[in-house]
């Protein structure tokens, strides 16, 4: 490598971003304001991350020998997308520091490596089991019970390759929907809240965090995220200190997600590992003194990290592709409400279920900035 991994990165410096979607865009935007170049790669032209970046590389992940030539000229790589091929991560790393290290992204890329880790760390994870065949889901289902979630073991992010099975009348559209391939069976949970909390650590083990913040899914992706989030003091710790654990045993330098169900009984489990800056921190790009990105931008350059408090309760919304159907949604009426601050992510096509941008709103109380931000969201649909 180029650099030890203890040196310090600092601004004016180069920082190169392996994907190209909106939490590179908001980790560029981050970058920049403190002085430092962004070069991002990916296969796709005029993106997020490239539209605010310094330098765009198209080239498709698997050509090893471009990454290369990436990393050579950037001081260190991090990654906004996990499903980055780990082999890229690799490459990168001959040339510089990669943060967090491909080893973390492989763990957290896929399904049964990353349960299986957590299940052999003693951390709390949802009961699951291996399965690569028909004959192995139906002694799995036979075991867990029903009902169950059926996910494909890689390659999964906001509800896709998920099927929930009821009966045992699903099992065989499940195992179609899945590609027939290797596979995790999870137990279904019952819970009461979905929670999550972000995080950032750095090469010295300096720790900081936004909180346990409630999230509200619909169709398996992020609607909704409350923070901080309505739990007992006593929950909100426990999901921090899990949090805490599981980043000193994946040694993360960089930001990471830890997604939790809590349960009736006060008992938290966790659900998935986002190894960068997730959708339900995004609040704290408005409402905090310092955002998930410019963390994610600390931690990787090794600066000290800066305050995370909250200054005001938030709530943020996401705006979905499904939004543009009928035509330009009606910013100005959204925009109308003067403490909801609008995100955009400069996709260049709206679709059904794709993440477009955002609204947050900060208000004196949760209950308050959660009513004003489905407000904003409703009257982005009055046309004109």
């Amino acid at each position: 490598m180029s650099r030890s991994p203890g040196q310090v990165v600092l601004p004016g410096s180069a920082i190169g971003v392996l994907g190209s979607g909106q939490l590179g865009r908001m980790f560029a935007i981050a970058a920049r304001r403190m002085g430092y170049r962004v070069h991002t790669f990916s296969p796709d032209s005029d993106t997020p991350t490239g539209q605010v970046a310094d330098l765009e590389i198209i080239a498709p992940y698997s050509d090893l020998d471009a990454v290369r030539r990436f990393a050579r000229n950037v001081s260190v790589v991090t990654f906004e997308f996990e499903n980055v091929p780990a082999a890229t991560a690799s490459a990168a790393a001959e040339c510089c520091p990669v943060r967090p290290a491909g080893e973390v992204l492989h763990t957290t890329q896929h399904r049964l490596r990353e349960k299986t880790f957590l299940s052999r760390a003693g951390l709390p994870v949802t009961p699951f089991r291996h399965v690569t065949s028909f004959a192995e889901l139906e002694s799995a289902v036979a075991a867990i019970g029903l009902p169950a979630i059926l996910k494909t073991a890689d390659f999964g992010y906001d509800g896709k390759g998920q099927f929930r099975l009821a009966t045992r009348n699903d099992l065989a559209a499940a195992w179609k929907g899945v590609g027939e391939r290797e596979a995790v069976l999870e137990a279904f949970i019952r819970f009461e809240l979905e929670l999550s909390v972000v995080a950032a650590r750095s090469w010295k083990g300096d720790f900081v965090h936004y909180g346990a913040v409630e999230n509200q899914h619909v169709d398996g992706i992020l609607d909704v995220t409350v923070a901080p989030g309505h739990v007992r003091p006593q929950v909100a710790d426990k999901a921090v200190e899990i949090t805490r654990a599981v980043m000193e045993k994946l040694g993360v330098v960089g930001v990471l997600c830890v997604e939790f169900f809590l349960k009736a009984d006060g008992s938290l489990l966790i659900n998935e590992l986002a190894p960068r800056p997730h959708n339900s921190g995004h609040f704290s790009f408005d409402a905090c003194v310092t955002s998930q990105f410019e963390q994610q931008l600390r931690a990787v350059c090794g600066l000290p990290f800066g305050d995370p408090r909250q200054m005001s309760p938030a709530a943020m919304a996401n705006l979905l592709g499904d939004l543009w159907t009928d035509g330009e949604p009606a910013l100005t009426a959204a925009l109308a409400l003067p403490n909801v601050k609008l995100h955009l992510y400069g996709k260049l096509e709206p679709r059904p279920g794709r993440k477009m941008g955002h609204l947050t709103a900060l208000a004196p109380t949760t209950e308050l900035a959660l009513r004003d931000v489905l407000e904003a969201r409703r009257r982005l649909t009055l046309r004109r």
